[in-house]
Parts: structure tokens; sequence; C-alpha cells
């Protein structure tokens, strides 16, 4: 997690001048940048191509051979540097003359005494120098700071007191936008935020102060611009910007204002580094001492850790407890070759899942959808920080004591047997504005994690996580400590066991292959609620197909096309009958084929090119039988494609591409064509009306897509209900399992 982050600085600055009060770890480095691939110790032969390339390069054309040997070990060999990194960067600014540490006298003994240099010394540049780069003039305060020198990034949010020396909150501006890469709409909204507590809580202190400025700064090891997507970098500094740097700045500026921390605290370290630096003690040992006297010192070391490993930082800033964290799969952004796995980026950002889980959660969270048939999975916490404990205390308001009841009710409740919909109806709480919000705040708090449902007797099928987050050793030694009861296996047995039953076509579900005994449910209960905990099993879901077979085509046909025979018959009578009043003669054929045809159920078009024949026959008497029967003729051909056109059979797309005799799918039975209605309606012939009915009422549900607890819930049907469907028309629907 954050693997960029180097170190935090804490950059003060007075009338003598800024300066480095504090830094966390002791001695960042950065990583080194290669010029070219550095093969590993015993991978030597690998870049003889390379050594071969410039050959002409060594003395006397050949290659030095107590070099080459050493060469994997030598980083100068391999590393890349600045054609401007001739010279010591360290050395380059340690003439200005200013007062305090980078006195000559002091310089002098910086250059000889390698302890003061821990202390001076800092990313191969002099502390003196990066304090003044890290200081803003007063009127780029209060907005977000960020500085690239070299393969460094400098990121924060300075603030400084008023022009009187006085800390004060600053009231609130309108600003159009700022500075900045990426979001300066953004940073003008956090800037004003900065200055809004102003109408809330006045200073509690008004004398002057020696700190003019203060700046907890994060520096980052520059990401190379090529490994990753256009804007991830931007948007990476950004997240970090936002959820911590400009978080904690924001409570220590509060708290500089309220009560003089942030000077107190700088005062206390000052005093301590001056007292090791006389002694000559390292600045390891300064630093360790720090965390034990200073609260922002120690504060620092627990976010740089907390970032670093991916977890949670609990700090408290003058008894004023904090947490903070990062997206979890931040770090992703960095990394080309895992865009196609970024599906925190494209599913959640695009679409309304990421309306429901907040701006926040909304990016670098891989959270699964919020939908009411889920179900919320509580983890294990800290005794400190156990949500009872703080909600049941006695610093709870009276006012607050019905809100903090209804939620403990809720973490009560809350079990992976109920979906988010059955919390919302056991507590009478409305889905989405009490279910919902509080969900996300278990989420992002790393209370909780949303899971699939599991069925209360255990019948839910499982599959193994294609990784795990420790090695099998550890999580079995771990398994075996929280279950020894004789009657549960051995992690390793368990895992294959649950391997093995996804081959299984039937009794494939967790009570049948692995429980099998309903006296063990409590038991296993625990052990699959702790295989979810540390993500060891996937939950696998019906999903449904619907296929249309050739019987079932051919079939669908054969009604057709008896249908226009039918239609074909029944014309061809009529222009019998027709033809027989024509003997008459040629006077009477008007009459006759006007009675004849069947003008109510002509559309104007046809009845318009019927006047026409009509007319021309009167025109040609000479031609009395001839015109007469091919009159009566054309005019069956029109009354039959007419009937075609009103019953609609020719939109339903006979004879299309879609209308063969062999198998397929129905891809989205929802929006189906007319002519997929009509397989999916002779699907129900023979079947009970009850069931055909119910089959007509979830069939648009059955695009693969969908699983087994969507479709419940959003039908309003029972899982029997549901397997009844399946069973009766077992021949058209394909089945399989699926993660959701």
């Amino acid at each position: 997690m954050a693997e960029t982050l180097l170190a935090i600085l804490l950059v003060t600055s007075s009338a003598k001048g800024p300066n480095i009060v504090y830094r966390w770890p002791p001695f960042p480095e950065s990583r080194p940048r290669l010029s070219r691939p550095r093969p590993p110790l015993d991978g030597l032969e690998l870049d003889n191509p390379w050594r071969t390339a410039h050959y002409s390069d060594c003395p006397n054309g050949l290659p030095d051979e107590t070099h080459t040997e050493g060469a994997v070990d030598d980083t100068d060999d391999y590393g890349w540097r600045r054609p401007t990194e001739s010279r010591d960067r360290s050395m380059s600014f340690s003439r200005s003359p200013t007062s305090g540490r980078n006195s000559p006298r002091n310089e002098e003994r910086r250059e000889f005494d390698p302890v003061a240099n821990e202390y001076q010394n800092l990313f191969n540049y002099t502390a003196q120098f990066l304090a003044v780069m890290l200081f803003p003039q007063r009127h780029l305060c209060h907005q977000k700071f960020e500085l690239v020198i070299d393969n460094l990034v400098f990121t924060g949010h300075p603030v400084c007191a008023e022009p009187d020396d006085i800390w004060r909150f600053k009231p609130e501006r309108h600003k159009s936008g700022s500075r900045g890469r990426g979001s300066r709409n953004r940073e003008s909204n956090l800037t004003e935020k900065d200055g809004s507590e102003g109408d809330l809580r006045p200073a509690a202190t008004s004398q002057s102060s020696w700190l003019h400025m203060f700046h907890l700064v994060f520096v980052f090891d520059l990401p190379d611009p090529s490994s990753s997507a256009s804007g991830n970098i931007a948007r990476y500094f950004d997240t970090i910007y936002e959820q911590i740097a400009f978080t904690v700045t924001a409570v220590l500026f509060q708290e500089q204002v309220l009560s003089n921390f942030v000077e107190t605290e700088c005062d206390a370290i000052g005093s301590l580094e001056t007292e090791y630096l006389t002694k000559g003690e390292r600045f390891s040992d300064f630093a360790s001492h720090v965390q034990q006297t200073s609260s922002i010192a120690t504060a620092m070391k627990i976010l740089y850790e907390a970032i670093k490993s991916s977890n949670m930082a609990h700090v408290t800033l003058n008894d004023l407890p904090l947490e903070l964290q990062l997206p979890p799969y931040l770090d992703h952004l960095l990394h080309n070759e895992e865009e196609l796995e970024l599906d925190f980026v494209s599913r959640l950002e695009n679409h309304s899942d990421s309306q429901l889980w907040g701006r926040e959660l909304g990016f670098g969270w891989r959270l699964p959808a919020l939908v009411p048939w889920k179900s919320l999975l509580l983890l294990d916490t800290d005794q400190e920080l156990d949500p009872y404990m703080n909600l049941r205390g006695s610093h709870v308001h009276a006012e607050e004591r019905s809100l903090a009841e209804g939620l403990i009710k809720f973490l009560e409740t809350a079990s992976v047997t109920l979906s988010l919909a059955d919390m919302a109806s056991l507590l009478d709480w409305d889905l989405h504005s009490q279910v919902y919000p509080t969900v996300r705040w278990l989420v992002h708090h790393r209370r909780a994690k949303i899971v699939d449902t599991v069925h209360s007797g255990l019948k839910t099928i499982f599959s193994l996580a294609h990784k795990f987050d420790k090695p099998l050793s550890t999580l079995a030694v771990e398994f075996k400590r929280d279950f020894q009861q004789p009657s549960i296996p051995p992690l390793p047995t368990l895992l294959a066991t649950i391997s093995n039953s996804n081959s299984k076509q039937t009794d494939n579900h967790f009570f049948a292959t692995v429980v099998q005994s309903k006296d063990l449910i409590p038991l296993y209960h625990d052990v699959v609620l702790w295989m979810l905990k540390r993500d060891l099993l996937i939950t696998l879901h019906l999903h449904i197909r619907v296929v249309t077979t050739a019987e079932l085509k051919l079939r669908v046909r054969q009604v057709h096309e008896r249908k226009l025979e039918r239609r074909l018959s029944n014309h061809i009578r009529g222009r019998r009958r027709s033809s027989r009043r024509l003997d008459h003669g040629v006077g009477d054929a008007h009459e006759h084929s006007r009675a004849s045809m069947p003008w109510l159920s002509m559309s104007p078009k046809t009845v318009r090119r019927y006047s026409r024949r009509l007319g021309s026959v009167d025109s040609r008497h000479s031609k009395t039988s001839d015109a007469s029967g091919s009159l009566l003729l054309d005019d069956a051909e029109d009354v039959f494609e007419e009937s075609e056109e009103d019953s609609g059979e020719e939109n339903v797309g006979w004879g299309s591409p879609e209308d063969t005799l062999e198998p397929s799918m129905i891809g989205d039975p929802g929006t189906a064509s007319p002519l997929e209605r009509k397989w999916l309606v002779a699907m129900s012939e023979g079947k009970d009306e009850y069931i055909a009915r119910r089959f007509a009422l979830i069939n648009q549900y059955f695009d693969g897509k969908r699983t087994d607890d969507e479709i419940l819930y959003t039908a309003e049907i029972s899982r029997k209900q549901l397997r009844e469907v399946l069973h009766h028309y077992d021949e058209y629907l394909q089945t399989f399992l699926h993660p959701s």
C-alpha cells in the first residue's frame, strides 16, 4: 500500500527561518533508478550482451575483470543518474548565509562529524535547503502544496498564522479556482473547509506565537509516468492529499488555534534534539525517544506504518482520536500490467453502484455492489476500539442515546444468513436512508464487509479464492489454534474437500460435502465465518440461460405453416365460388367480384389497388375470360397478404437469419424478438397454468448475468418456487455456477 511513500516530515517556520522539526522514518531513502536491467547475483552471464556492446568503453578495449565480477553488486554500474548529479547535491546549498544550524561552525562540524551529518542530511540534501523549499509564501498557504525535485514528490497543506502572529480560524472564502494540477475546484472546496471551523469554535488564546507556519509534508518516490495510464498518477497523489494530508493538517491547525498545541510540541522536540546533538548521540536514538514524549511524532510513525502496511491508522492528537486510511487498491493505479484488473475504476465509477457507496468508497476499494440481496459480515476489532463499548459509554449524550441504541441493535442483528433487505425488514428501517448509510460507515472504518448471503443450513456452494493473503502454513496454524474440536479437520484437508466438491453435479454444497450433520451446523458456521473474514472462500451462484432446442423451433414452424395452409385453402375456396358466379356473364363480373371480396378486412391500400383492377376489367370486354381469371387470382393473393399483415405474422421474423432449426440461446429474454417470444410461449405448452404463468414472469431474468439471489429478490418468489420452474422447464434451461 502506498509503495511510493518514503517519509513524513514536520516542517516549521519562525523568525529564525524554516526548520525540519521531525521526520519518520529516521533515515528514509529513495529507490535507485536503473539504466538497464540488473540481473540477479547468480545470473551474471545475462549481462554479457550489454558488456559486449560496450566493449570499446572499457580501458584498452578490455573490460576490467575485477569490476565485471562485482558488477552485479555495484549500483553505480547499473544505476541511472541525471547529468546534473556529477557533484554532491547536499553541498550545493551549504553556503547560504543563514543562522542556526547551517552557520560556518556547524557546517564545518557537519562535514566531519557523522553524527551531526545524520541530523542535517536528508535524501542527499541538506535539511536547511529542503526546509526552505518546502515553505511557500504566505499568500500560498492554506491550499494544496506539491513540489517535485528530481525523483521526489513533496505534497502537503501548509498553514500559517495571521500577519499579527496570532493563530485564528480564517473566515470562509469562496474562490473560483486555485493553482494546481487536475482537481482545482476540489482544492478550492477543501481550502474553504480549512477555515470553516471559525464560525463554530473561536480561538481560546489570542497571544502572539513564535510559530509562524507549519507544514506536514508527505514525501513520495516519483512514479514512472510510462508505467500507468494517463491521469492515474495525478489521481493517485490527489487521493493521498485529500484523505490523509489535508485531514491531519486540518486537525493540527484546529488544535494550534485552540490550545497552541503544535508550537508546544515543536518546543519539546527541538529541546530534545539539541540535547541529543550536544551529547553526540545518534539520530535514531533521538527519534525513538521523541516517540515517548510527543503525540505528533507518535502519530507520524503510526500513520507511516499504517499506510505502508495497508491498515487503518488509529492516531491521537491532543487527546483527539482519528481514524485514517487510504483505499486498499490505490497502488494499482501505478501499474499498467494490472489495467485489466481495475474493476473498481471501470465498474464502480461509471455505474449507479458508485453512487450507492459514495465518493470515498467508490474508488480504489474494489467493493461489490451495494444491493439488497447481499449480506454484511462483521469483522474482528481490537478491544480498545470495540464499538459496543464506545456506544454504551458515559460520553454519549442523551439526545444521541436513541441513535446509539439503534446502532447497537443493528450490530446485534447483522448476520451473514440475513440479507440487507431482511435486516431492514426486521429492524423496521428504510433500506436506502438507514441501512445503507450504516453499512457504508462500517465498511469504510473496516468494521465489516459486504459478502454473499450464506444459507442458514450451510447449503451454500463455495469455491476457493485464487490467492491467499497469508501463506497456507500460517493460516493452518491459526485455524488449529481457533478450532481444536476433533470433528473439524485441519485447514488443508478442509480446503481440499471444498475444492473437490466443485467437480460434482449434485450435492456439492458445503453441508453435503463438509458438515454432513445438522448437529455440527453451529460449529461449522463459525468455521465459515473464519474463512470468509480471511477471504479464503468465494460463493458460487446459480445463473440461468434459456435454450431453444431444434425440436421446439420445428414445432413452432410447423404450427405457422399449418396456419398458412388454412388461410390459403380458405382463399382458394372463395376464389372458386367467385369464378362460378362469373360464368353468368362479363357484365356481372364486376358485381360478383365486389360482392365476394371481404371489404371490411382489407386496408385502404388494398381497396384502391382492387378498384383500379376492376376499372381495367370494364374497359377490356374483348378479353373477358383471361382478364377475369387473372383478376381473381391477384385478388386472392392480395387478400392473403393483407390477412398476414393484419395478423402481424410478417413482423415475426420468418425467414430471417435467426429463423433456423439449430439450437440457440436467447440472449436477453427481457428484450426478446417477436420470434423469440413465440419460442418462449411454446415452451409452456402442456405445462400447468400456474407454472406457465410464473415462467412468463421470471424468464426475463434468465440472461445468464443475474444470480439466483437477485432473481429471488427482484421477482419476489421463494427458492422453492424457483426450483419448481427449473424442474418443469429443465429441457429449455441451462444452469451454471459462477461468482456474482
